[in-house]
């Protein structure tokens, strides 16, 4: 079969696609790293790809996407991406359901194992330029998580991100306290808390 023009490989295949994608779309093994070799896509890592000229996008977070379902990100990195923190995460935090197969990943990344049961409270949808979303938790499911954790990820942080959140227009403490009530030792530890941000 004669080989798909650029443009028409392109359309085929959109911004991010895998080694799968590729053959069959009639791209042979030659083709595809010549086209790597020559910077015209970029290999993300676990026979995932994306062409050079695809809009601006975190290549980590893409690889993640396509290559974890239902992988969210979470705690620290979270919390960042809420403006609750103005650290730098040297690693994404992802939380994946416990139980599920811990994968590979180029990302720079700390895998978390959440209980399934709770995994999909606060959870939402975010467009990082993937074929798929990428999950993220929502800035009140990040505090209760810092929170419950805070023995892993520090207490400094927790209350940190917790004061920050408290000065905003619009946040509901007794929501909050809601949520943390879905998780083993979560309330009690936000009460105390929030009684002495309060």
């Amino acid at each position: 079969m004669k080989a798909m023009a650029a443009t028409d490989l392109r359309h085929a295949l959109g911004d991010t696609f895998t080694y799968g994608e590729a053959k069959r779309a009639h791209v042979s093994d030659r083709r595809l790293y010549r086209m790597r070799d020559a910077g015209e896509v970029i290999a993300l890592g676990g026979g995932v790809y994306r062409w050079a000229d695809a809009p601006a996008a975190d290549t980590d977070l893409i690889e993640i996407a396509e290559r974890v379902p239902r992988a969210t990100v979470c705690l620290e990195s979270a919390l960042a991406r809420h403006g609750l923190s103005d650290a730098i995460p040297a690693a994404i935090d992802v939380a994946i359901p416990r139980g599920s197969r811990r994968p590979t990943l180029r990302a720079p990344c700390r895998l978390h194992q959440f209980d399934p049961k709770t995994f999909e409270l606060g959870r939402e949808a975010i467009d990082v330029g993937a074929r798929r979303p990428l999950g993220l938790y929502s800035p009140e499911r990040s505090l209760v998580d810092v929170v419950r954790l805070r023995h892993l990820e520090g207490s400094d942080m927790a209350w940190e991100a917790l004061r920050r959140w408290l000065q905003r227009p619009g946040r509901s403490p007794a929501q909050l306290i809601e949520l943390a009530q879905s998780f083993l030792g979560a309330e009690p530890a936000l009460r105390r808390a929030l009684e002495v941000l309060l």
